[in-house]
This record gives structure tokens, C-alpha cells and sequence, in this order.
């Protein structure tokens, strides 16, 4: 009896030795149980983009769980990870069962989150001069690609680029702003002049006078530098296919791009010196240029042409001081008279170039000069200025002195078109019916009026500009010799008289006695 007592005893202490064991095996490697409420939901399953990714008895701890598997996903990427991240809880009751550890979500939230990334956005910078757009990486890229812009013309470094806030934008928007590199200001540098030391400060800056002294003692060289386009700065967050390289920015910004200008045509110009000037033909002047019709176009003073000029993308306004002994002419002086035309012009006074020493600033956009300020000059004899008189009167005007009609005959060289014509046309030909009327190009005097030899009947008129009008192979003469006609005034039929090969109307305009092509002189 007293061995199965014995017996039951060991028996009882393996009993409760081995539940101890199994306790505490269940505490040390078995996931926690959820806390049992009765009758309530007491877990919950967490779905991430319909993934469950655990369960958990502690429901108001996922919206952490969530932000801290996102944070460990773009901790050391520097970009800007856009991601799908939709989050759901489905509370249940859970009598047995385990939830799963924080640690074990998180883990499996951040695998659900890399599998659904949608773009992942680099930080870059936007930089558009004009209409022109780049996007580089960093600042450091966006500095070095408006310092290459620089070097052309600072080829010594002097200058450097500061990207800085634009005060005109509401909105933050970097512009440039280029100084001499002694001239930065240290960042930690307080400015410590104020009240009555600043206000003589700035009284003596606007005292100082822009140059001091003589030739010899003189800064020659680059004295500013400036962008001649507006440039602006913004920061983005861009796709790795929309962010060009370095190398490839600069060979798009400094490469010369062919640009149209408008160029305003200047007393003396010609169509073949303008196109010359500006590396065009004159046909392809011509073709970009709706008003002209063919390289024979007049063109007048003050008219405007579409030019093309090679450019880049971003220009580069500079100005050096320079010295120069050189002749110069004096500025055309004109005398203006009143009885005369514009069209008539006498020199009273020839110049003569005088000579001088000058130091002047002159103003360069990329290679082309702008303009010249003279800061100091020396003039060792004076120039002579060539002096004009001109005419202010309008000249007369001249119109096609018929309504219709077909040119049938242009000024200049032909064959005869019948016995006894001459080869050599002085005028044009339109083929109307006899009896059109014919009416004065221009106002002015009759000088002729009958008949003329192998003009047949002809009328000439005398205008007040000294030039001549004839209108030849009439059928009817209605005015007489010595009469004032008015432009536009009927002065004759048309007709077919004299040599002619038919109904037609002859007209000419005479300068000097001297026959020039109508068609030019026409309005």
C-alpha cells in the first residue's frame, strides 16, 4: 500500500512538472492569445491593399504600425515615394486563437507596401529661361549650368552666380543674381551700419563719381555681367526620364538656336546689305518675309523685316571698359527746306574725320555691340560735319491711270513687236478696249497734248517734282496743252493709234528726261 502511494506521489509530481513546462513554453514560444470580452469583438484583422497583413487585439496601434513601415521603406532613398496604402480593420471574436506580434505586421505591411509602389519622384530643379525648360538634379548642377553660360566672357572667373529669391513672385521662385566673387557677402556677416553712419554712407556712394582720373589710371576690361533673358528656378519632384544631365543642359543652353528678330530698315540699306549683315540670302530674306514679294521689293525707312540671328538659349549681357585712339566723324547736320521734296537732298558742307583718345564702356548682348557710353575723351582736332539740306514737302503720289486692263508689255528689252518699234521699251503696255478712259497718274501741268509721231495721240504732263508722265496710242485727247490737271481727272480715251499691234494704253514716267520702270513708282 504504502509503495503505490509512493507510486501516485512520483506520478502526481511528473503531472505538475511537465504542465509547468508546457506553461511555460506556451508563454516563452507560443504567439499571444487574444484577450477574451464577452459577447464583444475582441481582435481584429489588418487588411493592406486587400492583403491581410496580421491580427491584432490592439486595433488603435495600426494607423502606427502603417506610418512607421512607410518611414522604414524611404528612410535613406531621398526621393519622393508615392505608394498605394489602403487600410482595413475587420473586427472579430476570438475565443482561442493568437494575435501576431507588432514587429511581425510591420514586416509584413512593409513587403505589401514595396509590391505596390506606383512611381518613386526625385527631387530636381525646374530652371526656364524665356519659353525654354530644363529639369537637373541639384542646385550644385543648376549654379554650373549658368556659370558655363558666363565663361565665354569671364574667362578669368571674376564673376560667380547667386540663386536668391525673387521679390516680384508671390510664390517661391529662385532667380539669379551675378556679382564679383570678392563682392559676396559672408553669410555669417552682419551689416552693422545704421541710422546716421548708414545715411552717409549711402550719401557718399551716390557722391562718387563713376570715373576718376586719366587714361593711364584706369580699370580696363569686364565691368559687369548680366543675363539678358529672365531666368527662373523652381524646386520639383520628377520622374528619373524627365531630369537631363548636366553635360547635355549646357550644350542645349549655350548651342546658338536660329532666332527671328525684327530689324528696322535704316536710311541707305538695301535688301542684299541687310540679308548680307545677317548671314542670309536675299531669297531666303525674301521667303521669311510675307511683305516682300521678290528681291526687286522697295523697301522704305522705318520699315520692319523679320531677320533670323543665331542666338542661345540664354544670353549674356556684358560691358568692358576699353581704350582706343581712332578718327571719328561728326553726326550729319541737316538743314531742312521747306519748298523742297524729301525726295531731293544737296550737300552744302563735306565732312571731315577728326581724331580723338577715348575710354568708353561698351555694351555687348552675347558678341553683338549694343551701344557705347564715352566716359573720358580726348580730341586732338575736331571733325567736320557734313552738312545737308533736304526737302520736307511730300512728293505727289502716281496711280495706274486706268481702271482694269491686262499688262501686255513690261519695261525694258523686247522684240519689236511690229515694223519700226523700238527694242528697248520705255514704259508698259495695258490691253484695254478703245474708248476706257484714261485719267492722270498725278497731279501737275500738260505739256503735250496731240499728236506724236509713232506715239500716235499722246498727252505728257509736267509734275510738280520735276518728274514726267506720258500716256501714249490714245484715241481722244481731252485736255489741252498748258492746262492743271488732278490726279485721277479723265485726260483721254484709250485707242490704237501710232504703231501699235492693238487697243492699248502706253504710259511712261520720266525722271531727268530719263525713263524708269512705272511699276516702281505706282501706288
Amino acid at each position: 500500500m504504502e509503495s503505490i502511494t509512493k507510486y501516485y506521489k512520483r506520478l502526481r509530481a511528473t503531472f505538475l512538472l511537465t504542465a509547468f513546462c508546457i506553461i511555460a513554453a506556451a508563454v516563452l514560444f507560443v504567439p499571444s492569445f487574444g484577450r477574451y470580452v464577452r459577447g464583444e469583438n475582441n481582435v481584429a484583422d489588418i487588411l493592406l491593399n486587400g492583403t491581410l497583413v496580421g491580427c491584432t487585439d490592439e486595433p488603435e496601434k495600426a494607423e502606427e504600425l502603417l506610418q512607421s513601415a512607410r518611414e522604414e521603406l524611404v528612410r535613406d532613398s531621398g526621393e519622393l515615394v508615392f505608394m498605394t496604402a489602403d487600410m482595413e480593420l475587420q473586427g472579430r471574436r476570438m475565443v482561442v486563437g493568437r494575435v501576431d506580434s507588432e514587429d511581425a505586421i510591420r514586416k509584413n505591411m512593409e513587403e505589401v507596401l514595396s509590391s505596390s509602389t506606383c512611381k518613386i519622384l526625385q527631387h530636381a530643379y525646374t530652371v526656364k529661361i524665356n519659353e525654354y525648360t530644363v529639369n537637373l538634379k541639384t542646385s550644385q548642377e543648376v549654379l554650373a549650368l549658368l556659370h558655363a553660360c558666363l565663361e565665354k566672357y569671364d574667362p578669368t572667373g571674376e564673376y560667380a552666380v547667386e540663386l536668391v529669391v525673387d521679390p516680384m513672385r508671390e510664390l517661391n521662385v529662385l532667380t539669379t543674381s551675378i556679382c564679383r566673387k570678392e563682392e559676396l557677402k559672408d553669410p555669417d556677416e552682419v551689416d552693422t551700419a545704421a541710422g546716421i553712419a548708414l545715411f552717409m554712407d549711402e550719401i557718399c556712394e551716390a557722391a562718387a563719381p563713376g570715373i576718376v582720373g586719366d587714361f593711364d589710371t584706369l580699370d580696363y576690361g569686364l565691368k559687369k555681367l548680366s543675363y539678358a533673358d529672365t531666368v527662373e528656378v523652381v524646386e520639383a519632384y520628377l520622374m528619373e526620364d524627365e531630369i537631363t544631365s548636366l553635360n547635355d543642359a549646357i550644350d542645349q543652353v549655350t548651342k546658338e538656336q536660329e532666332k527671328e528678330q525684327i530689324y528696322e530698315v535704316q536710311p541707305g540699306n538695301t535688301l542684299s546689305q541687310i540679308a548680307l549683315d545677317n548671314g542670309l540670302t536675299v531669297d531666303g530674306l525674301v521667303a521669311i518675309n510675307p511683305s516682300l514679294e521678290s528681291a526687286e521689293s522697295t523697301i522704305r525707312v522705318g520699315d520692319e523685316l523679320i531677320i533670323t540671328v543665331p542666338e542661345p538659349e540664354l544670353s549674356v549681357i556684358h560691358e568692358e571698359l576699353v581704350y582706343a585712339e581712332e578718327s571719328y566723324d561728326a553726326p550729319v547736320q541737316y538743314v531742312d527746306v521747306d519748298d523742297w521734296y524729301t525726295t531731293k537732298q544737296e550737300v552744302v558742307q563735306e565732312p571731315s574725320a577728326g581724331h580723338r583718345r577715348v575710354a568708353s564702356v561698351i555694351t555687348y548682348k552675347n558678341a553683338e555691340e549694343l551701344g557705347e557710353e564715352i566716359i573720358l575723351e580726348e580730341v586732338d582736332y575736331e571733325a567736320v560735319p557734313k552738312i545737308v539740306k533736304r526737302g520736307t514737302k511730300v512728293p505727289p503720289t502716281y496711280i495706274k491711270p486706268i481702271s482694269g486692263g491686262r499688262l501686255s508689255s513690261n519695261f525694258g528689252g523686247r522684240s519689236a513687236p511690229t515694223k519700226g518699234a523700238s527694242t528697248y521699251h520705255q514704259g508698259i503696255d495695258w490691253a484695254t478696249p478703245v474708248g476706257t478712259a484714261v485719267m492722270a497718274s498725278s497731279g501737275g501741268t500738260v505739256t503735250r497734248a496731240g499728236w506724236g509721231s509713232g506715239y500716235g495721240y499722246v498727252v505728257y504732263i509736267q509734275h510738280a517734282d520735276g518728274r514726267e508722265t506720258r500716256y501714249g496710242h490714245l484715241s481722244k485727247v481731252l485736255v489741252s496743252v498748258g492746262q492743271q490737271v488732278s490726279q485721277g481727272q479723265k485726260i483721254a480715251l484709250s485707242g490704237n493709234t501710232g504703231r501699235s499691234t492693238g487697243p492699248h494704253v502706253h504710259f511712261e514716267i520720266r525722271i531727268n528726261g530719263q525713263a524708269v520702270n512705272p511699276l516702281k513708282y505706282l501706288n
